[in-house]
């Protein structure tokens, strides 16, 4: 394990120790759970329950393991910040994980391309390995914030694995910009259920990306259909890719492509709809949001699907610090916490009541009583914004 080392305001020195460091290889594992998947039919010689692993391992496993391991609250002393950030180490980790996630999705489509599997098979391949490839967003997102050309170069190949090629441009300049308030179609608010969320989500973040980045080609004197179209860069991918898999393995594996990015896109939508629900910033005297604080982000110390996702979870720092990397990002003793860590939210998701019961107290506890201070849906307004809560 790596010590880091720096001086305080006293000159003495701090020395730390980062028991992380090393843990953090479980995020390269979960790309390769899919191929796992693979390795266990043939071994089974096409036992096709094994195409349920991706599945279980995300909604099942993980959720349980955050359950037994708990929480780790560990901060890194602000001394030693620095050294942790320079060190290369954690960037090549992200960079190294990006091409197993590729390896991952095309060795499932060739798969699923060659083998006589029944329908739930696929479906249940689609359902599992999209959500945890969806995963790579978490390292496109990551990678998407850093001021490297190269950083970004990797983070548009992460992202499209799904094909979700807008998301560095509406991320950046859309969702940081106007996080935590309603005008945010990725900050769901307080009696929207995740399926009325996905549905105003997923073409509303497409939308901003794409308008986001012709008013960047704009300000160039470019025009929005060319070749620097970081959007169509990114769709130019992820289609030559799926024409690449249709030529080798006929039209018969285009439905679990198609469904692969879907859930991809969908898991996107999950987390979004976790990280914000029902936070609002106040509207100040000159008519602007206040600044983003860690408190107008959910935050989840869990410490196994936070070793999984890059440490995505401690998501309240890094809205309130984007440009600060995964293996520095702090906790706050006053944050808005989940009782799980994402994929077990997700889970809770999926089921409107259980999510409201558990949440929407959580959300009016968050404002202090006080439902002005709250991001909530029109219609839970008109049909009382404190009931079942």
């Amino acid at each position: 394990m790596a010590i880091f080392t720096g001086v305080d305001d006293r000159g003495e020195l701090i020395s730390y120790r980062d028991g992380k460091r090393y843990l953090y290889l479980f995020s390269v594992f979960l790309p390769t759970v899919p191929l796992l998947s693979i390795g266990l039919y043939f071994w089974s010689h096409g036992a096709v329950i094994t195409t349920l692993v991706p599945l279980l391992f995300i909604y099942g496993f993980v959720p349980l393991a955050d359950a037994i391991l708990g929480e780790d609250r560990n901060n890194p002393p602000p001394e030693v910040v620095a050294a942790m950030e320079a060190d290369p180490y954690y960037r090549y980790l992200a960079w190294a994980t990006v091409p197993i996630f590729w390896i991952s999705f095309i060795a499932t489509a060739i798969f699923v391309g060659t083998q006589h599997l029944p329908l739930w098979a696929m479906l249940a391949l689609a359902l599992g390995v999209g959500t945890i490839d969806g995963g790579c967003i978490a390292l496109g997102h990551e990678l998407g914030h850093k001021q490297s050309k190269l950083d970004q170069v990797i983070a548009l190949f992460a992202n499209n694995v799904v094909g979700y090629a807008h998301f560095r441009v509406e991320h950046n300049r859309g969702h940081h910009t106007w996080v935590s308030t309603p005008e945010d179609p990725a900050s769901s608010r307080m009696g929207e259920t995740i399926y009325a969320f996905a549905a105003r989500e997923l073409p509303g973040a497409f939308l901003r990306g794409w308008r986001n980045e012709a008013e960047r080609l704009s300000r160039r004197g470019k025009a929005h259909w060319s070749t620097e179209n970081e959007v169509l860069q990114g769709f130019a991918l992820t289609f030559a890719v799926a024409a690449v898999l249709i030529a080798m393995l006929g039209m018969q594996v285009a439905p679990f492509i198609l469904l692969h990015h879907f859930i991809g896109w969908y898991g996107l939508t999950q987390a979004n709809y976790v990280e914000h629900y029902g936070l609002l910033r106040q509207r100040l005297a000159n008519g602007r949001y206040q600044p983003v604080e860690p408190r107008h982000s959910w935050n989840t110390n869990h410490i196994f699907s936070n070793l999984l996702t890059f440490h995505l979870q401690r998501h309240s720092d890094h809205h309130a610090h984007p440009m600060r990397p995964y293996q520095s990002l702090r906790d706050f003793p006053d944050l808005p916490r989940l009782p799980s860590g994402y994929p077990g939210m997700f889970v809770l998701a999926a089921i409107p009541p259980l999510w409201f019961r558990v949440m929407d107290p959580k959300v009016i506890g968050w404002a202090g009583g006080d439902v002005s201070k709250i991001n909530i849906a029109p219609q839970r307004v008109a049909r009382g914004a404190l009931q079942h809560a």
